[in-house]
């Protein structure tokens, strides 16, 4: 089923130094950004935020849909990938509008019974300049059976040309769920992850993967024109995450039992 044309919804933002400067602080970095600075790829995710009250929250977390984005009418909600072409630097401290709009709604049969599938895009402009380009792949599914078999993850390559591996702990996912306003609980708590949702833990945000996916292709390439990625399976918060990159651009991230978590591909 093909969702009708949904109008483009505009925000503004002056992208405060101040909240680049804490994601710097919140990867381990000591870098202060100043208003005109380069902002680094991605990093436009921390700002435009949707503040609703609680009475327009859904049960975990994030705004009901209904607004721009259809009601799918499937109770959970994950990032699954996205697209993004960087055409110029947004710059810190310089007021950016993001227009956003649905670009495809559609249903279909799983294995695991029916799916939602929303790809959002998103323009962000400054002085009439076409920025940054992002897709947004949203995946909506019913809740878990707790008789079903989990499906079996991919297995990440082990060919990677260098690899750098990071961890997480609750704090952290803590202070990206604060950067980028993201209210979803299975980021942090974990009663409503693991008894509603079904993981075996929090889960680290596939965003905050992409994000040090990005980061790393950007110091292998210098710089970043265009980058995809999709999440194939959810890594818990007490895991290490092995970034992996290879020198045709190809990078995923590798769990500590070899499972893949995220595939992508930057140029």
């Amino acid at each position: 089923m093909q969702s009708d044309p949904i109008k483009t919804f505009r925000q503004t933002d002056l992208l405060d130094p101040a909240r680049a400067t804490a994601m710097q602080a919140t990867l381990g970095e000591n870098r202060v950004f100043v208003a005109g600075d380069a902002l680094p790829p991605f990093y436009h995710y921390l700002y435009f935020w949707d503040a609703q009250p609680p009475s327009r929250l859904g049960r975990d977390g994030h705004p009901r849909v209904g607004g721009i984005i259809p009601d799918m009418e499937l109770p959970r909600r994950m990032w699954a990938g996205g697209q993004l072409e960087f055409h110029t630097p947004l710059r810190v401290g310089h007021p950016t509008i993001k227009e956003a709009s649905v670009a495809e709604a559609t249903h279909k049969q799983g294995r695991s019974g029916p799916l939602g599938f929303v790809k959002m895009r998103h323009d962000f402009w400054q002085e009439g300049q076409l920025c940054v380009t992002e897709f947004q792949d949203l995946v909506y599914r019913q809740d878990p059976s707790p008789n079903a078999n989990r499906p079996l993850p991919p297995m990440a390559r082990i060919d990677e040309t260098t690899s750098e591996t990071y961890s997480f702990d609750t704090t952290m996912l803590f202070r990206y769920s604060a950067l980028t306003f993201n209210g979803h609980r299975i980021h942090y708590d974990i009663d409503y992850a693991q008894n509603v949702e079904g993981y075996d833990g929090l889960v680290t945000h596939g965003p905050l993967l992409a994000q040090l996916l990005m980061l790393m292709a950007q110091r292998k390439l210098g710089t970043l024109k265009r980058f995809e990625f999709r999440a194939t399976s959810p890594l818990m918060h007490f895991e290490k995450a092995v970034l992996c990159w290879t020198d045709t651009g190809d990078c995923w991230v590798r769990a500590p039992d070899g499972r893949q978590n995220m595939i992508a591909k930057a140029s």
